[in-house]
Order: C-alpha cells, then sequence, then structure tokens
C-alpha cells in the first residue's frame, strides 16, 4: 500500500537553458601595427528582439603580436532554436590600456545568428570579415559545444531492512528524501520515493533522476540520503540517515552499496546502539539523455517545405483588402509567416533549397483545379534557394494562377510524407509550414494524413491568418487530444496550430510580430524531433571532430 507525499519533479526544478560554448579564433587579420604584429581582441554583440539594438556581450582577451589569434576565454550563451538569435562579432587592435573601443584601431566584423554556428558542419562556421572597404581582412572562425552539464539519468531501486519500528500500533511507513550537496556545504532536495505502509522492510519502486539533480556533474560529491516514517499530519518521524556518492550508486548491487542508516540523537543516547536499519542498493543503470543540439551537430538536416492557400477566400491579390495583397511597402501576412520561420529553420538545412506549394488554385493554361502545385512552376524540381527564393515564387505565383478552392490540406501532408517515409535513419527531419485563411474541406483526410506523418519524422505548423473562426484547427493541434482517423490514434503529437492575429504588435512592428509568432510554433519542434528518434532507438551520429572538418583556407 503506498501513499503519495508531494510530487517533487528533480528535472523540471533543475534544467537550464541549453547552454553553448563559442569558442573564437581568427586567420589573417589585417596588420596596423608598424612596429610588430596587432593585438587583436574580439567583442561579441547581441540584438534585442524588436529593438534591433545591438548590446556589448562580453570580449576575448587580448592576444599580442599575432594575426592569427586562438582566444582562450569563450562566450556563453544561451540557445533557444525557436528565436533568432543575432550576433555581430567586431575585431580591434588594442593599443591603448584603456577598455573604451573607440580608442581601438577596427580590424573588421562579420555577423552571423547563433544557429547558423550551430547548425554548420561540426558545429564550425567560418566567415569572411568586412567593414573597410578594398581591404582583404581575413576571417573569423567559431566553435559551438553544448555544455552537456551531465546529461545521463540514472534509474535505481532500494530496499531496507529491520527499519526502527516508530509507529505505536502498527509497523513504520518508511519513505526515503535524497539531498545533494552544494559547494557551500548545504543541501537541496533532488528525489522523494513514495511511502510504502506498514513495513520495517520496504522496497521501493525503481526512480528515475538527472545525474546533475543528484550530483551537479561531480561524481564524487555526497548525497545524502534521509530515511522517515510518514505521518498523516506532516509530521514525519525521523528514523536516520546515511551518505553516499554518484561514483558509489554506479558500482551497483555489491555489498559497499548496503548503507548502516545512523540517527545521532539515538547514538547518544543508547550506548548499545548499532543502527536504525540498512538500506540496500538493489538495481541500477545510467542512460544519456540526448538532446536536439546533438542531433544538429551530429549531422541531422531539418528540411523546411511551404504550402501556401491560394483559395478565392483570400480575395483578390491586386486588392488592398486581400490576404494575398502585394503591398510595395510592407509585407502581408503570408509573406511575413513564411520569412519569420524560414528564416530561423534555414540556418539547420546545408543546402538551402526549400520545396514550396500552392493548394486551392486553377492553373494556366487549362485552368486544371491542384491542391500541391510548386510555386517554382517545375513540377520536376519544387525547390526555391532560400527564403528569399520561396516569396519571390509565392508572389510570382500570384501573378500566374487564379484563385479557386477548395481548401484540401491532405495533398500536401501526404507529398511532404513521401519525402520523410524515404528518410527514416535520423539524417532528416521534415518541417512543412502551411499557411491557411479558412476552413479545411477535406478534414477526414487530413485526420488521416496526420494519423500517417505522425510514424514519420515530420511535424507541421499550420499559421491561420485573417479574421476567420479556425475552430476545426484545433482539432489537429493534439495537445489536449490526440489525433485519430478510423479508429487509429497518432503515435506522437505533430501539428501546432496558431492564428497569427494573436501575435500581431499592438505598435504594428512588424519585426516583433513574427519574432513572436516564430518563438510560439517552433518551440516544440526540438521536443517533437527528439520524440521521434527516441520512440525509433535512434542516437545521435558523433559530431565531426576538427581533424575530420575541411582544413582552413588561407587568405593570400
Amino acid at each position: 500500500m503506498m501513499a503519495s507525499i508531494g510530487e517533487f519533479d528533480p528535472l523540471n526544478n533543475i534544467v537550464p537553458a541549453t547552454k553553448i560554448e563559442v569558442t573564437v579564433s581568427c586567420r589573417d587579420l589585417l596588420d596596423v601595427d608598424t612596429f610588430s604584429k596587432s593585438d587583436p581582441v574580439v567583442v561579441l554583440y547581441v540584438q534585442g528582439i524588436g529593438t534591433k539594438e545591438w548590446m556589448e556581450f562580453g570580449r576575448t582577451e587580448v592576444i599580442d603580436n599575432t594575426l592569427n589569434p586562438n582566444f582562450v576565454r569563450k562566450f556563453f550563451l544561451d540557445f533557444f532554436f525557436e528565436e533568432k538569435q543575432n550576433l555581430r562579432f567586431d575585431v580591434y587592435n588594442v593599443d591603448s590600456r584603456s577598455s573604451n573601443i573607440s580608442k581601438f584601431d577596427f580590424l573588421g566584423q562579420t555577423f552571423c545568428t547563433l544557429g547558423e554556428i550551430i547548425g554548420s558542419t561540426g558545429g564550425r562556421l567560418e566567415k569572411s570579415l568586412s567593414g573597410i572597404p578594398g581591404k582583404k581582412l581575413g576571417a573569423i572562425i567559431f566553435a559551438a559545444e553544448e555544455l552537456s552539464n551531465c546529461r545521463d539519468i540514472a534509474t535505481m531501486q532500494l530496499c531496507a531492512n529491520k527499519l526502527d519500528k516508530k509507529d505505536f500500533f502498527g509497523k513504520s511507513d518508511p519513505f526515503l528524501v535524497f539531498y545533494r550537496s552544494n559547494e557551500d556545504g548545504t543541501f537541496t532536495i533532488c528525489h522523494k520515493t513514495e511511502v510504502v505502509k506498514n513495513t520495517l522492510n520496504p522496497v521501493w519502486q525503481p526512480f528515475t533522476i538527472a545525474v546533475r539533480a543528484l550530483c551537479n556533474g561531480d561524481y564524487d560529491r555526497t548525497v545524502k540520503v534521509d530515511v522517515y516514517d510518514w505521518d498523516r499530519d506532516g509530521s514525519h518521524d525521523f528514523i536516520g540517515e546515511f551518505t553516499t556518492s554518484y561514483r558509489d550508486f554506479s558500482r551497483g548491487q555489491n555489498q559497499f552499496n548496503v548503507y548502516e542508516v545512523l540517527n545521532a540523537k539515538k547514538k547518544g543516547k543508547k550506548k548499545k546502539y548499532i543502527n536504525s536499519g540498512t538500506v540496500t542498493l538493489l538495481s541500477f543503470k545510467v542512460e544519456s539523455e540526448y538532446t536536439f543540439v546533438d542531433f544538429i551537430r551530429g549531422g541531422t538536416q531539418l528540411n523546411f517545405t511551404v504550402a501556401i492557400d491560394f483559395t478565392a477566400s483570400n480575395g483578390n491579390p491586386s486588392q488592398p483588402t486581400s490576404l494575398h495583397y502585394m503591398n510595395p511597402y510592407q509585407m502581408n501576412a503570408y509573406a511575413m509567416a513564411l520569412k519569420a520561420v524560414g528564416e530561423i529553420i534555414q540556418d539547420y538545412d546545408s543546402d538551402k533549397l526549400f520545396p514550396a506549394y500552392g493548394f486551392g488554385a486553377k492553373l494556366p493554361p487549362d485552368g486544371k483545379i491542384s491542391h500541391a502545385f510548386p510555386l517554382s512552376g517545375d513540377n520536376e524540381n519544387p525547390n526555391c534557394v532560400g527564403i528569399e527564393g520561396v516569396l519571390e515564387a509565392y508572389f510570382q505565383g500570384l501573378r500566374t494562377v487564379q484563385l479557386y478552392g477548395p481548401t484540401n490540406f491532405s495533398p500536401v501532408i501526404n507529398q511532404v510524407a513521401r519525402s520523410a517515409q524515404d528518410v527514416t535513419d535520423g539524417s532528416q527531419y521534415f518541417v512543412l509550414l502551411m499557411i491557411t485563411d479558412g476552413v479545411i474541406s477535406d478534414m477526414v483526410q487530413t485526420k488521416e494524413a496526420v494519423v500517417n506523418a505522425a510514424a514519420l519524422p515530420m511535424s507541421i505548423i499550420i499559421v491561420g491568418v485573417g479574421p476567420a473562426k479556425f475552430d476545426a484547427m484545433e482539432e489537429l493541434d493534439g495537445d489536449e487530444v490526440r489525433v485519430s482517423s478510423r479508429g487509429r490514434f497518432a503515435e506522437r503529437d505533430i501539428v501546432q496550430f496558431v492564428p497569427f492575429r494573436d501575435y500581431m504588435d499592438q505598435s504594428g512592428n512588424q519585426v516583433l510580430s513574427m519574432a513572436r509568432l516564430a518563438k510560439d510554433v517552433l518551440a516544440e519542434i526540438p521536443e517533437q524531433l527528439l520524440g521521434f528518434m527516441k520512440t525509433r532507438g535512434i542516437e545521435p551520429r558523433p559530431a565531426l571532430s576538427s581533424s575530420e572538418l575541411p582544413k582552413l583556407h588561407r587568405h593570400i
């Protein structure tokens, strides 16, 4: 008989944002010193979302007399896949002891995103420096590594023998409380077992805990375990305690992992006191939890496909009231949604070729209705070059096809699913962005397509634009109830639906609106990718080591 004693989730309690360590080096810098070589430093600036303001984040050390510095001081950045994290690196020659940048000689700069560094082969990116017209300024090289901070997950089971009897009428109701020790000698609770009722020889259920929650990555750090007798009123009686370490636990079941439970008060009072029972480790195993960054660094590519609604309910594109209106001064909602999501995902796709489709239009020359026509106009090759290429093809499509209907989703979903079906080894993951203004006409077929796609390396993002009621879309977004078709449930939730109007900045700041939209629709992608990999038992490939990477070019 077991009783719950309040949930404590050490995983939620302790998991921080993904920390990325960025190492910087430069090659063939400009030499501005007369009698010696330059003394370079690199300054990193980060850009505020929406404000576009650059703020200094940190500096490397200054290295004297070199044009090819390898800096030791690293930049530690929090990584969020769903945000476009713009970075600017300025290189200076330091001539004075002042920390005032205006007194340094400018040697060049480069811009990139954190996603670009992580998404590049082996997490290593080389960029040319620019900023002084007519001069070769050399290159800057970034290497990104995730600070693993010990990602192992431990599963263990314990039992106890001959614990002290604390209850007057029955035996004890024992449970264990685990604490990790901190640098300053204090202890932080990190796990409680369930209560096993009315026994002095309990066997607790196996439990799982993040190793960093248990010891913060230091295998020899003390782990303290208290043994209590549960009381309904919350005044649990202390039976005793023992200390161990993660390293001891990791040896598994042996004589060293049988612990005497000691009660100092009782020992002080009783001369013949030996212990208050023993606790034994029955089993212990460790598994590694892989992260999204592990897969990206191991070469997994995100394949990004766009599908745009060309149905007549959007209104005539030449009219300002149309959702497809091509305003020369600002982007329409379709273009904004496409750019917001695409600009982030493109950092994780090495060839930057994106298939783009339209649906619900009559095509020239014969007016045939299509629900998956390539915006490129080429049935053999639906790819567009970069997000700018997709936008161009979208505007070209508006000029050449006739908006029509109905709003059928399943043909495009099935089209991408066919591609995803061919690569289920973890090397690619497909993200389909569908932008629509209305109600789905083929809901039964769409549900069937989603259920089938859920078994593939694929996620679907649906952005609703315009004022329509999107109630039916919520059904596809399986946050509350998993999507089902003909009695079959989707094996995982792969659809994220959002109405764009919820993200529009009231002051009309398009950059902010786009950042908000991207943040929300992309937030679930890393988890969905990991979910697929885990159910298929796919592990990330090892990241390429620096010796396997293409050699640096010398800038002559």
